[in-house]
């Protein structure tokens, strides 16, 4: 096939790795941020626009949903295009939603145009990891994507206190305008410093029939598939707690302003977790990291339990065993992910945006329908992170064969290219 990617751009000096980190990561964190920044916003939005009780979660669930829906295009467009192009059109379309979501008049037009952002945004997920996979594989893609997470993170625990400072100067559509910023910010880097990592050997032509089987050969690999859908119900559980945060921090435990510094500390755990799990995975492998995590994720879950259904569950009870299950993430997120995208060097687009579209999807509805039980009290999102964490394992050891902590990735697939 002829080579018709577009052409890289020219730069003073190659892109070298930590830059690259960097860029992957900070595209990941935009993402983010379009989505923590708003918390400390909801009442203020809620009251403004009339919205009542826990219909102010959508403005979050539906952003998460529509991402998950949107990441089974980007992959193949960037098979056959060039991972490039594509990341920044997704970009400037991430720009005009988010100035249009400041402009909304209504909140059903806010939803309206947050649903479209998400579906758009998708390619700034998914793409990063196939940006990865076409340089590395194995355990040190596993190394990288924890770095990437490391700072990835960085954004969650602080874009609640961001959003709550531009709250208070400009109101909660300044949020809106300050995501639009960022997003100039990042599409000038992306255009002057990102060269096309898609080789010409592999680009894959956009064939319904092609994509099709690149993208449930993606899924349907027995060894992978438990680690897809195991990580998108630990992290649906996740998504349930980002959507009742507000709520659950602020009325449940009456924390009140001190949202921001909680919710950073629990995002921040996992931060800190996935700079442990770059120093540690090459060394132990990605199967081994993360099938011990994922033990003790259940088992703090288990107390999680135990304690939300005393008649009195304190403020300082629930932050300190929930900050540890969200560090446990960090040492299953990026873990899982790696496992799952190794196999697929040449298709790493159509495999990122398979993975990423029964990921995102089904943690989004399950966030969503945990964070929509809200009842006042910690008890729904508590058994939602036990019963999550069960069944992954469940998954896990079904695509493993019942083997567990088993070979690094780069001893079960020698250099991650076959």
């Amino acid at each position: 096939m002829a080579n018709t990617l577009a052409p890289s751009v020219p730069t003073r000096k190659p892109l070298g790795e930590t830059e690259l980190l960097w860029m992957m990561a900070m595209l990941m964190a935009l993402n983010a941020f379009g989505i923590d920044a708003i918390l400390p916003a909801l009442d203020a939005l809620s009251g403004d626009l009339a919205v009542s009780g826990n219909d102010r979660q959508f403005v979050i669930g539906v952003y998460l949903l529509t991402g998950g829906i949107g990441s089974l295009v980007p992959g193949a467009l960037a098979d056959r295009f060039g991972r490039r192009p594509i990341l920044l059109g997704a970009i400037a379309v991430y720009i005009i939603l988010s100035i249009l979501s400041a402009l909304a008049p209504a909140y059903e037009t806010l939803i309206a145009v947050r649903a479209a952002q998400g579906l758009f945004a998708a390619a700034i997920i998914a793409l990063p990891p196939a940006i990865i996979r076409d340089r590395v594989g194995g355990d040190k893609m596993a190394r990288m994507m924890s770095i990437i997470f490391v700072i990835f993170l960085m954004v969650p625990a602080v874009a609640p206190t961001i959003g709550e400072a531009i709250l208070r100067l400009g109101g909660w559509r300044a949020i809106f305008g300050f995501m639009a910023l960022l997003g100039v910010v990042m599409a000038t880097w992306v255009f002057i410093r990102l060269p096309e990592s898609l080789t010409p050997d592999n680009v894959q032509p956009i064939l319904p029939r092609t994509i099709a089987a690149n993208m449930t050969r993606a899924l349907s690999t027995p060894s992978i598939a438990g680690y897809v859908i195991g990580s998108a119900l630990v992290f649906g559980a996740l998504f349930g707690f980002i959507n009742s945060s507000q709520q659950l921090i602020t009325q449940t435990f009456g924390a009140g302003e001190a949202f921001p510094l909680i919710f950073g500390i629990c995002a921040g755990s996992m931060a800190l977790a996935s700079w442990s799990n770059s120093r540690i995975v090459e060394r132990f492998g990605a199967r081994r990291v993360s099938h011990t995590a994922l033990f003790a994720f259940i088992i703090v879950s288990a107390a999680q339990v135990m304690i939300a259904f005393q008649p009195e569950e304190s403020l300082w009870q629930f932050v300190p065993l929930m900050a540890i299950n969200m560090a446990l993430l960090g040492f299953i997120g990026s873990n899982f992910g790696a496992i799952a995208m190794n196999p697929f060097f040449a298709i790493a687009g159509a495999a990122s945006s398979a993975h990423g579209f029964v990921r995102m999807t089904t943690a989004a509805l399950l966030g969503g329908t945990i964070g929509y039980a809200y009842d006042g009290t910690a008890r729904p999102l508590a058994l939602a992170l036990l019963m999550s964490g069960l069944a992954c394992l469940v998954l896990v050891l079904l695509s493993e064969k019942g083997k567990l902590f088993g070979p690094s990735d780069a001893e079960a697939m020698i250099g991650g290219r076959s």
